[in-house]
């Protein structure tokens, strides 16, 4: 539903006549209150955290130089940014969430398994597995600060954790299921005041990092020993390597991102907003990550690329409070931004009459415990994993929702056919969208030949090889079915 025009027709009655809970409708133009400075804010958390800090070490060990690998952090930045506001365009233009959008891109039924794979397995679990990694470095914290803290139930486990480590698991829990259930309007708050703290704390160490190496030259300079294991690849195909790592941490966001910008006042304030806080934040972060890791590891005498440790061997305690609280206060925000807010909108939708929003984020909350993400990563490669098969599954999917809008559909929804009458057992309208469907199920299985040996190329790749594969495929099916003739109803077998 554009902003003006069709605005009319359609209210919450209508909407909630035909069966859909206010978590899904689409957001008229007064609920819309994004402005670009929100979107400029919302996604910095999610840029600056630890898991992204602890990447960085291991884009130093793939041959590039520390410049090379500024570079191409920044210029990964610009991908991410057009993905966001590609996708997104969708849920600014007509104020529709994801759930919504997946079912006009592979109809009502196709829509569940895409819907499974990103709100409950990767928003669910990822939900989980970073939740506990923001726990140890709380847990890290609270030994500091307080003394014996780690002597409690002289090491007894409780499901395979210790009592300190459950503890620091669930006050981390805690705060992130606060900020999900408060949804965007908390989020905003909670991003409106990171934001400033994160310039401040993140270019104080940037500072630091290039004072204790002693200047520019001894960083770009710093002998670093490459990974001795794995394919090395040119320098142009290592810069695809680290786009292809990142869209993987994004690409959960990328694919569920109209559930933000369903809020925005405009499509330019999508675009200007996200464009501009991912650029920025961005650059931030590739002066910052290699001058605190590279800086760091001087300091320290040997090679040390995770942050965390480098940060504990300050001497200074309120700069380690402060370091490791803003890193704390960053993981949060991407906890709420890219997994409990899509976990909860999509349990809307799969179950529209019996959960609502807040519904949502208790159960997928409750079930971030049950998995014991601290089992899941008892090794350590579990947590990168995880991530490249998120990016495998989810590249096909944006690819298809993309390509579906702007190409099958020309930027034009019917919001009348999309909120379809769920009481109206006799309504005429296709299931499935089989287009979309094999496009999606090819491109997810080639990407996740990378997990076979002999493929890694594929899995190192293996986001964009899913992405492009699923486009291309539904781009041919679409039209090569397009003329197929019409079955007794007079339904295109492929249409939505």
């Amino acid at each position: 539903m554009e902003r003006q025009g069709n605005q009319e027709r359609y209210d919450k009655a209508f909407f909630e006549r035909r069966g859909y809970n206010k978590d899904i409708m689409p957001k008229m133009a007064d609920q819309r209150n994004n402005s670009a400075f929100n979107f400029f804010t919302l996604w910095m958390g999610a840029v600056h955290n630890i898991p992204n800090y602890t990447a960085v070490g291991g884009f130093l060990l793939i041959g590039l130089s520390p410049l090379q690998v500024m570079f191409a952090l920044i210029f990964s930045s610009f991908i991410i940014a057009l993905l966001l506001v590609v996708n997104g365009y969708a849920g600014s233009k007509y104020g529709i969430p994801f759930a919504m959008q997946l079912r006009e891109t592979y109809g009502e039924y196709g829509a569940k398994l895409p819907g499974i794979l990103r709100g409950v397995i990767a928003g669910i679990g990822w939900f989980g597995l970073q939740t506990f990694a923001g726990s140890q470095a709380l847990l890290i914290l609270l030994n500091k600060m307080i003394p014996g803290f780690s002597d409690i139930g002289n090491g007894a486990q409780i499901l395979g954790i210790s009592i300190p480590g459950l503890i620091a698991f669930l006050i981390f829990w805690a705060i992130s299921f606060v900020i999900g259930f408060g949804g965007g309007d908390i989020l905003n708050k909670f991003t409106a005041v990171l934001n400033p703290l994160i310039y401040i704390v993140f270019g104080g160490m940037a500072i630091w990092g290039f004072m204790v190496a002693g200047g520019w030259n001894n960083i770009m300079d710093y002998d670093i020993a490459t990974k001795e294991t794995g394919i090395i690849y040119p320098a142009i195909l290592s810069f695809f390597l680290i786009f292809n790592s990142l869209l993987g941490v994004w690409a959960g966001p990328g694919s569920s991102v109209a559930d933000f910008t369903q809020n925005a006042k405009s499509t330019k304030a999508q675009v200007v907003g996200q464009i501009s806080g991912i650029v920025v934040a961005h650059i931030l972060f590739a002066v910052a990550s290699v001058f605190i890791i590279i800086g760091g590891s001087i300091y320290l005498g040997h090679q040390e690329w995770n942050i965390l440790v480098i940060i504990n061997e300050w001497d200074n305690f309120w700069a380690i409070l402060i370091s490791t609280g803003v890193l704390l206060m960053t993981t949060i925000s991407t906890n709420a931004t890219s997994n409990i807010i899509p976990a909860a909108y999509q349990l809307s939708a799969l179950m529209p009459k019996l959960v609502n929003y807040k519904r949502g984020v208790i159960i997928a909350s409750v079930a971030s415990v049950l998995i014991m993400p601290w089992k899941l990563m008892e090794e350590e490669d579990s947590i990168f994993l995880f991530l490249n098969a998120i990016g495998a599954i989810l590249g096909p999917v944006a690819g298809v929702m993309i390509v579906h809008f702007f190409i099958v559909k020309r930027c034009q929804i019917d919001i009348d056919a999309l909120y379809f009458d769920l009481y109206d057992k006799n309504i005429k309208i296709k299931r499935f969208n089989i287009s979309a469907y094999i496009a999606t199920i090819v491109g997810v299985a080639i990407s996740l030949l990378g997990f076979l040996p002999g493929f890694t190329v594929i899995s190192d790749f293996s986001w964009f090889i899913g992405f492009i594969i699923a486009s291309i495929v539904y781009i041919v099916l679409h039209f090569a079915l397009k003329n197929f003739p019409k079955n007794k109803k007079g339904v295109k077998y492929h249409e939505v």
